[in-house]
């Protein structure tokens, strides 16, 4: 398994009344595929950018495939890509391609009721796979670098709930700047949503005083 797949499957385990959202949790997929490229050697960091490695000596070998296209979809030529750019680029939608994957693979069943109804509710359950056990010891564990992500999309309960500059264990520079950026971005994207929020609000209260 990999981290973005054990990030995702947590993610499935919370609480249903703590949803995380989606676009956040594409942000720190897109984080956690990074920091396993870094680990795999698929790619370095050079000040924030992305630098494939293309030695046609020794290749990195991905065995899982999601993270296999995280890999050819790397930006190989300079000026490459930034760590920020990356996020929002292969982070788009990126739950949803995760959702997917674990769904063929029988690890989350989608259930559907009330298809009589025009407006069906739905819910996905997790399967008692391996790879479920896997994230829920890691989970259980602490790991620090999980942790940080699952806390960067408001996901807590570990013992390293610290903000990541302070978490320990993470002592990587390299990991801990892509896990900087992935806090940064979901702080973008948490913004830009109260921003839409108090936009509604102020047009309804508009129309409320104008008496429509």
């Amino acid at each position: 398994m990999t981290t973005p797949r054990d990030l995702f499957l947590v993610s499935m385990d919370m609480p249903s009344d703590h949803p995380v959202e989606r676009g956040d949790l594409s942000l720190a997929l897109a984080g956690a595929e990074v920091i396993d490229l870094l680990n795999a050697r698929a790619v370095r960091l050079e000040d924030d950018h992305l630098v494939p490695d293309d030695s046609p000596d020794d290749p990195p070998a991905m065995t899982d495939r999601l993270l296999g296209e995280a890999a050819s979809s790397l930006v190989r030529q300079a000026p490459y890509e930034t760590v920020s750019d990356w996020l929002w680029r292969r982070g788009r939608g990126l739950a949803a391609v995760y959702l997917a994957e674990l769904e063929a693979q029988g690890q989350i069943i989608s259930q559907q009721r009330r298809r009589w109804m025009v407006l069906r509710t739905s819910r996905t359950v997790l399967t008692d796979s391996p790879a479920r056990r896997q994230a829920a010891n890691r989970w259980a564990a602490d790991e620090p670098v999980l942790a940080a992500l699952a806390a960067a999309v408001g996901i807590h309960g570990g013992i390293h709930d610290a903000p990541t500059e302070e978490a320990p264990g993470v002592l990587d520079d390299t990991v801990e700047r892509v896990l900087t950026e992935v806090e940064d971005a979901v702080g973008e994207l948490v913004a830009e949503r109260q921003r839409r929020v108090r936009r509604r609000e102020e047009a309804a209260e508009d129309n409320r005083q104008r008496g429509y």
